[in-house]
């Protein structure tokens, strides 16, 4: 085996001078473990990579390989894209080896697992616990080959990158090269119903320099939408062939192929520079964030098809919202930042990063959520994957687990960038960032607190520092001082520029509460506000309120101060504001009735009414203090 490199690259590396922004080296940055992010990957390393490796074992999903070796007489267990469990999981494996290099704990169990990968390969490069005889590459649009030839690949490209090992990559190649003969010019019209190749397929190019690799994820993407993967009993919009990817207008369908589709997307594009695909990109990207996202970042409002729904269908508490699809979303966003550098992709990873995603995990990080709604109603007991009440070990279909895994390991290579004229921060956290012989010292308590300070120690960065003013900021009140200098904010694309040379930065964006309405069409939150402070989206939970009152029967208390409060046990930081509490009887009465002569929404007869309190925990705790109800967006009382 090769050694490591003196440069780790992370999870992508584009080769072609399109982009307008350049990832900085994997190690380039370093989290501070007492931060929110430093703290998340702590808990990632020392709880979720254990108990997720425990249940690939517990769960059938090792024993399927095994079982091709003759090292296990089991019948196959799980669903038909299992493997990419494994690979999920040895790509964390992988990011965490090139985050702390000098402490590779699970080092045996990653080779352990390659070795049984390479003894189940097929001498013709296959490998697939399920299928092995006339069933390969024999139902593109259920088969969910080429999606595990995905992750696949990325596991191995981590692994390559972060250890200097090619002995996964040995393996994803031989795969890869088979998808290469049999689907790639020349060869069958095909691709995978799951999109998800071919952004690994473009990581592949850009590691190894192949090009067929890239070819194939371009053909991947121009042949999608004519229908070779027939019908039924889903849509094709479910699958994503429902128009060629040049002519679609709106995001449509399962959620997370539609995100993972244009991720690859982006990737094709990153490389080749398509001005129609990028058109395509963009055209998505503003249906997906005009219309069809919620205030958390989640995405997917119907639990049919796991998909998108109509415009402005949002219900909050039917929120489908699947984890997988934030992560998706996740990394459609950065890859659209490094082709465009403009600040809104920011904005999204970001308010994915701190609701939508950390809310699919438990403080301990063993318990998890597959979909995440924004209201669960008192008396809901549900412990499913599809309708949660709390947070649950694993799941049948365990995509999630392994996939928030390898995202959490590689969080550090999103927070920063770099172009011709300088570094550019992104995502705030306390970290440090290493370009070239100079270490810029970030400190914040961000996103608890509004304050960065960017110290490039006694002989400053020479180059210029960019950094990003999230679109909730009131740019008018930001305050930044340059090396003891108050200086004028201005605000371009999303980010104010600090020339160079430099030694300190200090930022301050103004966190006031913020009551946040939806637009008048998301008809199923009409009349209510969600509370947000910075870019954290928070909810009320039956738990913080006084006994007897129950959630459902409470109304914000129209111009209600809203405040930050102190942290509680279990939550991070928590917001208050002003409500009325309606008591009612918990049973009995009519389901509908006439309104009022006080007015439409006024208490109805025999009902009393008392303000109290509320204090609304971070959307990404709730359920920390056991389940129960909770919503995102609370209805205001109507004045009187």
């Amino acid at each position: 085996m090769s050694t490591p490199t003196a440069v780790v690259d992370g999870p992508t590396v584009p080769r072609a001078p399109v982009v307008r922004r350049t990832p900085l080296p994997f190690d380039a940055v370093a989290l501070d473990p007492g931060s929110f992010l430093g703290r998340w990957q702590s808990v990632n390393r020392d709880a979720t990579i254990p108990h997720v490796l425990a249940q690939l074992e517990s769960a059938g999903t090792v024993d399927n390989f095994r079982r091709l070796v003759g090292r296990s007489d089991a019948a196959h267990r799980g669903f038909n894209f299992v493997d990419s469990d494994v690979y999920k999981t040895l790509e964390a494996l992988a990011w965490e080896a090139g985050r702390l290099p000098e402490d590779q704990p699970w080092e045996d169990r990653a080779r352990e697992l390659v070795d049984l990968l390479a003894a189940a390969q097929r001498d013709d490069g296959y490998l697939h616990t399920l299928y092995s005889g006339d069933e390969v590459f024999a139902d593109l649009r259920w088969g969910h080959e080429l999606y595990v030839l995905g992750h696949l690949v990325q596991a191995a490209v981590a692994r390559t990158r972060t250890t200097g090992r090619t002995d996964l990559l040995d393996v994803a190649r031989r795969f890869a090269d088979l998808a290469v003969m049999r689907f790639g010019e020349g060869g069958q019209d095909g691709y995978c119903g799951h999109p998800e190749v071919e952004t690994a397929l473009v990581e592949l190019y850009r590691l190894t320099g192949e090009r067929s690799y890239l070819e194939l994820a371009r053909r991947q993407v121009d042949l999608r939408g004519s229908g070779v993967l027939g019908s039924g009993p889903f849509p094709p919009a479910y699958h994503q062939d429902h128009l060629p990817v040049r002519k679609v207008t709106e995001v449509a369908g399962h959620a997370v192929r539609q995100a993972y589709l244009a991720a690859g997307v982006a990737d094709v594009v990153a490389e080749t520079g398509d001005p129609e695909l990028l058109a395509y990109l963009l055209r998505l990207w503003d249906s997906a964030q005009g219309t069809s996202t919620y205030v958390t970042g989640g995405t997917g409002s119907r639990h049919k098809d796991e998909a998108f729904g109509d415009p402005y269908e949002l219900p909050p508490d039917r929120a489908y919202a699947e984890t997988c699809a934030a992560i998706a979303t996740f990394q459609w966003a950065w890859r659209m930042l490094l082709l465009t550098g403009e600040s809104r992709f920011a904005d999204e990873m970001e308010r994915t990063l701190y609701n939508a995603i950390p809310a699919s995990t438990s403080v301990d990080g063993t318990g998890f959520l597959y979909a995440n709604p924004l209201q669960v109603r008192t008396g809901h007991d549900g412990a499913s994957e599809f309708a949660p009440a709390e947070r649950l070990p694993w799941f049948a279909c365990a995509c999630c687990p392994p996939n928030l895994a390898r995202l959490v390991a590689s969080l550090q290579s999103y927070v920063a960038t770099r172009d011709a004229d300088g570094v550019q921060l992104h995502l705030y956290a306390d970290a440090d960032v290493t370009v070239g012989s100079t270490v810029l010292r970030v400190r914040t308590e961000y996103p608890w607190d509004g304050r960065v300070v960017v110290d490039a120690g006694a002989d400053g960065l020479a180059e210029d520092l960019a950094l990003r003013i999230p679109a909730w900021v009131d740019a008018e009140a930001v305050r930044l001082v340059v090396d003891g200098t108050v200086t004028d904010v201005v605000v371009e694309q999303g980010y104010v520029r600090v020339a160079g040379p430099v030694r300190r930065v200090e930022l301050e964006l103004p966190m006031p509460v913020v009551a946040v309405a939806a637009h008048p069409r998301v008809d199923a939150v009409r009349g209510c506000v969600a509370l947000r402070r910075g870019p954290v989206v928070y909810c009320v939970e039956q738990a913080g309120l006084p006994s007897g009152v129950v959630l459902e029967d409470l109304a914000l208390v129209p111009g209600s101060p809203l405040s930050a409060a102190s942290p509680v046990a279990g939550v991070d930081a928590l917001v208050t504001v002003e409500a009325v509490a309606v008591h009612r009887p918990a049973t009995g009465g009519p389901l509908y009735r006439a309104a009022s002569a006080g007015g439409v929404g006024t208490p109805g007869p025999g009902t009393s009414a008392g303000r109290i309190t509320l204090r609304a925990v971070p959307y990404h705790r709730w359920g920390s203090r056991g389940p129960g109800a909770m919503r995102v967006w609370l209805p205001v009382a109507e004045r009187p």
